[in-house]
C-alpha cells in the first residue's frame, strides 16, 4: 500500500473515531500478509481507559467505511486494540495511582551531573516531583525532569 493511500485511509478512521470520541494512536497495514492485515490502535479523547467493547463497538463502522471508500480492493483482516499501559507517567491520575511504585526519572543534566534518579514515587506538586530514596524524600524541580517511568529498584 502507498504512503497516500494508507494517509487517505487514516484520515478516514480518523473522522469515524471522532464520531466515537477516539482518537487513531497508530495504523499499520501489513500487505504482506494474506489477507492483509490492518492493525487500528486507538484511545478515548478524554483520557479514560478503552474497552473490548470499545473497540468492539470501533469496528463494525470502520469496517463499513473502508469497505464504502474503495481504497482496498482485496480481502482484509481488521484489528482493533487500545493503547495499552504505557511505563511511562504523565497525567495527574498516573501520579496518584501509582503512588508508592518503584519509578525512573530521568533528568535533563542542565544542573546535575546525574542522569537517572530510583526511588519510590511520593509526591507530584504542580512545581516537582518528590521521589523515596532509601527513606530519604528528595524533591526534584520539574524542570530538570525528563521523564518518569515505572521501574524495578536497583539497590
Amino acid at each position: 500500500m502507498n504512503i497516500e493511500k494508507k494517509s487517505k485511509l487514516e484520515n478516514l478512521l480518523e473522522k469515524v473515531a471522532n464520531e466515537q470520541d477516539l482518537e487513531i494512536c497508530g495504523l499499520t497495514v501489513q500487505t504482506n500478509l494474506k489477507p492483509i492485515v490492518i492493525e487500528i490502535i486507538i484511545k478515548k479523547i478524554n483520557g479514560d481507559d478503552v474497552s473490548l467493547d470499545d473497540c468492539a463497538l470501533f469496528n463494525t463502522p470502520a469496517s463499513n467505511e473502508i469497505e464504502k471508500s474503495n481504497l482496498l480492493n482485496c480481502s482484509y483482516v481488521l484489528e482493533i486494540s487500545s493503547q495499552g499501559v504505557s511505563d511511562e507517567l504523565t497525567s495527574e491520575r498516573d501520579f496518584k495511582t501509582f503512588k508508592g511504585f518503584p519509578v525512573n526519572v530521568e533528568l535533563n543534566q542542565k544542573n546535575s551531573k546525574i542522569k537517572f534518579l530510583n526511588g519510590l514515587l511520593y509526591e507530584k506538586s504542580n512545581d516537582y516531583l518528590a521521589i523515596n530514596i532509601k527513606g530519604k524524600i528528595k524533591k526534584i524541580p520539574f524542570d530538570e525532569v525528563l521523564k518518569i517511568s515505572l521501574c524495578t529498584l536497583k539497590d
